[in-house]
């Protein structure tokens, strides 16, 4: 549609005016020149159920509650201090997916469900860890926490009629409202009664205990709650419960598909998969295990997962933004109150901006030109798949350093095959986020004799 009606057109769908931003000009003045008045959301019954009605900060319109939330999850959650801190986690993580894989050398494993659980598992973590080094046993939650919130990335991305037709609301006809009720108030539970544990262990024991620095999310955000009248900070237990919710359904959704489709990616380029792990090996060492600090030299695969990003931009048309009043944009009015996409994957595929734009090479994001000029905070609007301006993704810290960590740890210990017959599949489905048709399936081997390296 962008490439036959141009880079600004309208689709009205039911009740609900939509517009299209199909160009990096146009979108400077979504997100740069009008940014805040295109600083709201437009807000789905599936993200309203799942957010508490929008209390989040993916959601959330822009107002004092946001900002506040905002600057808790980059300044305190996200901080370079905390992320340092929960660098073991998730070194022990991945450690536990390579030995997990290891024990499946030769037979075809679902690297989709692999990604999920890993990076599931990181994120829970770097939440709850304390929780466990206390004597809690969440293992009962693990496979259930795992299953709904698959299950909430599932139903982000359905069509719900009654988003278009709010009549249909009463009718229900595809039980998706209904669905992600459940799906929502499974994940509350859990959410819940982790942090009553916690506050409950807090209240019988000196939560000081961790004054070294590694205190877990879940803390910092209880003694955030705590503070609030010595502090400007004023957050509820609503509020963490919002957060939570965003890093646990958000996280690995989103990092999960990249990866995937970096591995998709990879595999149908020999060279490029050559090129990675001959870097690895020059970096990393072949009797050595990846650690993070291999990551900022890890310059070709930063490469290879930035084209990834550019030719399957995990969410396509970015979080829908809703002006806050009727504006202008290229000459054209855009009403208050109506959805605006900016369209990624158009951006990222338009040959005005791109060389070749269909064809995968990750060279062009190499050199200091490369390095210098494209990043994932958004400041070309040529390359933005995590958005820009005051929307722009908050989790982009830990998705960096998760997906590459993970990436670099697979392809350094295994090389990797399609099932005799099978053939790479680069068909994907279309939703809120850019799905595999197919999930990918691939046989590891062993890369390395020392066999040490995957205990």
């Amino acid at each position: 549609m962008a490439r036959t009606y141009g880079p600004i057109f309208k689709v009205r769908v039911g009740t609900k005016l939509s517009i299209v931003i199909s160009s990096s000009e146009l979108a400077k003045a979504v997100v740069r020149d009008q940014d805040e008045t295109f600083a709201n959301r437009t807000l789905t019954i599936a993200a309203s159920i799942s957010t508490y009605g929008g209390q989040d900060i993916a959601w959330s319109n822009h107002n004092s509650s946001w900002r506040k939330l905002r600057k808790i999850f980059v300044q305190e959650v996200l901080s370079s201090k905390n992320l340092e801190a929960c660098s073991s986690l998730r070194r022990d993580q991945v450690r536990k997916t390579i030995r997990n894989v290891y024990s499946k050398i030769g037979t075809a494993i679902d690297l989709n469900q692999i990604f999920f659980s890993t990076i599931a598992n990181v994120l829970t973590s770097m939440i709850w860890h304390n929780s466990l080094d206390k004597g809690a046993d969440y293992d009962h939650l693990g496979a259930e926490l795992e299953m709904v919130v698959s299950e909430m990335a599932d139903l982000f991305g359905r069509l719900n009629a009654a988003d278009f037709f709010p009549s249909l609301a009463w009718f229900d006809l595809q039980g998706v409202e209904r669905d992600i009720r459940r799906a929502s108030k499974k994940l509350d539970g859990i959410i819940t009664s982790v942090i009553n544990d916690r506050i409950k262990y807090n209240s019988q024991n000196n939560s000081d205990d961790d004054a070294d620095g590694k205190k877990d999310v879940l803390q910092i955000l209880l003694d955030l709650k705590d503070q609030k009248d010595a502090t400007s900070v004023d957050i509820t237990n609503l509020d963490i419960k919002a957060l939570l919710t965003d890093i646990m359904v958000a996280g690995p959704e989103a990092t999960t598909l990249l990866i995937e489709w970096t591995m998709v990616e990879i595999m149908k380029n020999p060279k490029v998969m050559k090129k990675v792990q001959e870097e690895l090996a020059q970096i990393v060492g072949p009797n050595n295990i990846v650690d993070e600090s291999h990551l900022s030299r890890l310059k070709y695969l930063d490469a290879t997962i930035k084209e990834t990003f550019r030719l399957h931009p995990v969410v396509p048309l970015l979080v829908p933004r809703s002006p806050s009043k009727t504006c202008t944009v290229g000459g054209y009015t855009i009403p208050k109150g109506c959805s605006v996409f900016v369209n990624v994957w158009a951006i990222h595929r338009d040959p005005r901006y791109w060389d070749n734009p269909l064809e995968f090479n990750p060279e062009r994001f190499l050199g200091d030109e490369g390095v210098n000029k494209y990043d994932f905070n958004g400041n070309n609007l040529n390359f933005f798949p995590f958005g820009s301006g005051r929307r722009v993704c908050a989790g982009i810290p830990l998705a960096e350093k998760s997906q590459i960590l993970i990436l670099a740890s697979l392809l350094h210990s295994f090389n990797w095959s399609l099932p005799e017959g099978e053939e790479l599949d680069l068909s994907d489905v279309f939703c809120v986020t850019l799905r595999k048709r197919k999930p990918l399936i691939a046989i590891p081997s062993q890369r390395f004799p020392n066999m040490s390296l995957y205990m």
